[in-house]
């Protein structure tokens, strides 16, 4: 989109640019795959209902036909689509306060330290104050970029870094790092129980067959793997730094309950909120008020999509979850 001006509380748009134009060919990996489920492995830059609503408008072609959706995808077939935005798709920058840290920007990049509580994208009943309308107040020239240039999302109760791409060139390559898993993503989640070791869960992870806003471990799910390790034990809880080697939907939380240890304050995947008994008041009542599931990114490493160069960046822990620990440490002690 280009010649946009600002107006009121939002972005409008005056003229549309040409479409993106994507080709390529279906890879075996994804044979009898139905084809919008495809089409979003392979363009992870835009959501499932986007590529949906470019095939059912006809600018998706396979072989130069124009498919349905569920149509079954056939390894080595010739793809080409038609990316192109109407305004409506375009989001409102708002008139909040950008709502968090950026830690690093150069022409290429953002990189920002996300706050707990801060939904990502624009969802149902979500049109305003997201970190998507913040992106585009604070670079209104995001708005050329697919999703304000978000590369990769937190869940709305987890804090720390994530990058976003500031041209369609960079997150090109940044989107194919990721699927690659050349981008290292470090997180910290405080977990109930005591672990005895580090390890890796590698389990499939689908959407749960009855629960549809859930994720769970399925057979039939995508491939999940999650590695941990333990930084710090208390009596009842086990604070542990978590690597993604992929990049599921609630993978960590869904990983960590799967192995008897959820992440403290997980409304979704934790069960009824346990406090061991026995344990000081002041951890009783900590325990009880933090309000969001204790995990944090932080730590990310790519590199960088127009120099190459190997960078890294760290975000310490939120004031909320420092406390925490702190708590935790002076009522359990820890080792």
């Amino acid at each position: 989109m280009v010649g946009f001006r600002v107006a009121g509380r939002g972005i409008i748009s005056e003229r549309m640019s040409p479409p993106e134009i994507h080709e390529f060919t279906l890879p075996e990996s994804l044979a009898g795959e139905r084809l919008d489920v495809a089409l979003a492995q392979l363009l992870p830059q835009y959501s499932r209902a986007r590529l949906q609503r470019w095939i059912d408008d006809g600018r998706v072609w396979i072989e130069g036909v124009v498919p349905a959706r569920r149509d079954p995808v056939r390894a080595g077939a010739q793809v080409r689509i038609e990316a192109e935005f109407i305004a409506d798709e375009r989001v409102s920058a708002g008139e909040a306060a950008v709502p968090f840290r950026v830690v690093h920007r150069d022409a290429a990049i953002f990189v920002i330290d996300k706050p707990a509580g801060l939904v990502v994208h624009p969802g149902a009943g979500i049109s305003e104050g997201t970190l998507q309308n913040a992106l585009l107040k604070l670079d209104p020239k995001l708005a050329r970029v697919p999703r304000a240039g978000i590369v990769h999302r937190l869940d709305k109760d987890t804090s720390g870094l994530l990058v976003v791409a500031r041209t369609p060139e960079a997150q090109a390559v940044l989107v194919r790092a990721l699927s690659e898993r050349a981008m290292g993503r470090e997180y910290l989640a405080l977990c109930q129980g005591v672990m005895t070791g580090g390890g890796t869960v590698n389990e499939p992870i689908g959407r749960h067959r009855t629960q549809r806003t859930r994720m769970a471990v399925r057979g039939d799910g995508r491939e999940a793997i999650t590695h941990y390790r333990i930084e710090r034990r208390f009596s009842a809880h086990t604070l542990v730094r978590v690597q993604l080697e992929t990049g599921r939907t609630h993978q960590i939380r869904v990983h960590l309950a799967h192995i008897g240890h959820p992440v403290v304050g997980d409304p979704v995947y934790a069960g009824r909120r346990r406090i061991p008994a026995g344990v000081a008041p002041v951890v009783r009542e900590a325990m009880s008020s933090f309000g969001r599931q204790a995990l944090h990114a932080a730590r990310l490493t790519l590199a960088h999509p127009t120099t190459g160069r190997d960078i890294s960046f760290e975000s310490p822990l939120p004031k909320d979850f420092t406390r925490l620990l702190k708590i935790l440490s002076e009522g359990e002690g820890g080792e």
